[in-house]
């Protein structure tokens, strides 16, 4: 039935192969509209007004714009409107010590309309704070060979004003933007497929391959500039939604507009990102609910995904990349190709080696959630005579249980997610080797400090699995919707 079906054309959904889901031109960096000047005002100087607890006094000074055609007409731009109001609405509602459960008319209305357009939920998301936040340092071409060169990225907004904000964002983007060459490698895999032709499949599965193995060394670049301590304190706490957040102060969600119904939406977070669904689908691996595994070989496939969670976060995405993903469903062919053809050693090589990297990156995720959520929440709480004021999430440190999104254990689900992604292996050797331990990662040439990484990691990794720490602003959530699914689960790490 797949044969039947054409490939997926990049440019159809906004996407390409040298940026992948980033957009192709740089993001709109101001309204052009002196309209909507005052928007851009507030956002320009949210880090003082948070510093100075007066971004709630001020936005409720703010008259309310009506949303022109011409905004809603021009996709640069109506994306920038939802960038700034998402990024003023988090810092309204978690600017202070308690956090608001009415978002002002002014804001709301708005946001309302523009995020109905865009078909994405009215708060800080993947797409506002990465995938459209993002600018190039130098824009001159006679300083710089390329804009959109890595090196030459910078962030347009945040929340803090500070390089461990801006650095969190970037990591994302640059993400992103390498993730490309495994979208295009894996269109031109499932192609071959079509054609029988093992040897470009192969060709194509190692360039999928060494683009995850990428990724990962990407991921474990976040600490360069990133330090935990503030990414936890200082970050974190305006990245949270308002779903299932009652030890944090929202039980009812927040209401859109002093007339407004409550609502309840997840927090912003990397599982939001298409490029890691992608490459689960180009390579067949699904993801089931926790404590749930597939009942046999043939289960696993691209288009029968059975984890609430995975699934409800593509609600979160861009409506294009949506659509990319369910026709990439739809037309993934790579396992079932490599399973009939097990005879095929380099084939089946080629395809355990994705596995294998995926498998490794997974791995690294984990290694970032316990060094900046799991680490940080189990600290003991500093004694001093001056009371650090803490927001939202961060007042949770030394909790026994640490509560993010969605209320239930985050690292076993990452476990579990890793270890679903070494199951997906073809040979009788990548299953045993990929559904055994963890893959070694380090990235320190210091034996000393490899030697204290180890420490850390396993003490945190100790303490989870003899704890059940419940953290992560993408923590899994018990499922209302889904009485198969009570557990949830979460992908991503913010």
């Amino acid at each position: 039935m797949s044969q039947e079906i054409p490939l997926p054309k990049l440019e159809d959904y906004g996407l390409s192969a040298a940026n992948g889901f980033l957009p192709a031109e740089f993001p709109v960096t101001e309204l052009s509209d002196i309209y909507y000047k005052p928007w851009e005002t507030v956002v320009a100087r949210l880090p003082s007004l948070l510093l100075s607890k007066k971004i709630r006094a001020v936005v409720d000074r703010l008259p309310i714009l009506k949303v022109k055609e011409s905004l809603l007409d021009n996709v640069g731009e109506l994306r920038r409107a939802y960038s700034v109001l998402c990024f003023i609405t988090n810092a309204y509602v978690w600017g202070y010590d308690e956090p608001s459960d009415t978002l002002p008319d002014c804001i709301a209305e708005p946001l309302l309309v523009i995020s109905e357009k865009l078909g994405l939920p009215p708060l800080a998301t993947y797409s506002s704070l990465i995938l459209w936040n993002f600018k190039p340092i130098l824009d001159d071409p006679e300083l710089v060979d390329n804009l959109m060169d890595l090196e030459n990225l910078t962030t347009i907004n945040t929340f803090t004003g500070g390089i461990d904000e801006s650095w969190f964002y970037l990591v994302s983007v640059f993400f992103e933007k390498t993730g490309a060459q495994c979208i295009h490698a894996g269109l031109n895999a499932i192609q071959a497929v079509r054609d029988g032709n093992d040897k470009v499949i192969i060709n194509e599965l190692e360039k999928v391959a060494q683009g995850i193995d990428n990724l990962g060394s990407l991921l474990m670049r976040m600490e360069e500039m990133c330090d935990p301590h503030v990414f936890f304190f200082r970050i974190r706490p305006y990245l949270a939604g308002w779903r299932n957040m009652t030890d944090a102060g929202l039980p009812n969600g927040i209401r859109y507009g002093s007339t407004g119904s409550y609502q309840q939406y997840a927090g912003g977070s990397n599982a939001q990102s298409s490029l890691i669904q992608a490459l689960d689908i180009l390579l067949g691996v699904e993801h089931f609910a926790m404590g749930k595994k597939a009942s046999s070989e043939k289960t696993i496939s691209a288009q029968a995904g059975k984890n609430s969670f995975i699934n409800e976060m593509r609600k979160y995405m861009p409506k294009d990349h949506r659509d990319f993903l369910d026709h990439l469903g739809k037309v993934s062919n790579v396992r079932d190709y490599v399973l009939s053809h097990k005879s095929n050693e380099k084939l089946v090589l080629s395809y355990d080696a994705c596995l294998a990297m995926l498998k490794s990156f997974r791995d690294k995720h984990i290694q970032i959630v316990s060094r900046y959520v799991i680490l940080q929440a189990s600290k003991k709480p500093v004694v001093s005579k001056a009371k650090t004021l803490r927001s939202g999430l961060s007042k949770a440190q030394g909790k026994k249980e640490q509560k993010g999104t969605g209320g239930t254990s985050l690292i076993p689900f990452l476990k579990q997610c890793r270890d679903e992604t070494g199951s997906a292996a073809a040979s009788e050797w990548g299953k045993k080797v990929l559904s055994t331990g963890v893959l070694k990662v380090e990235n320190s040439s210091s034996v000393v400090g490899i030697r204290k990484r180890r420490a850390s990691e396993q003490s945190a990794d100790s303490d989870e699995d003899t704890k059940r720490v419940k953290v992560g602003l993408a923590g899994d959530w018990d499922s209302s919707d889904d009485n198969e699914d009570i557990s949830g689960g979460s992908a991503g790490h913010w």
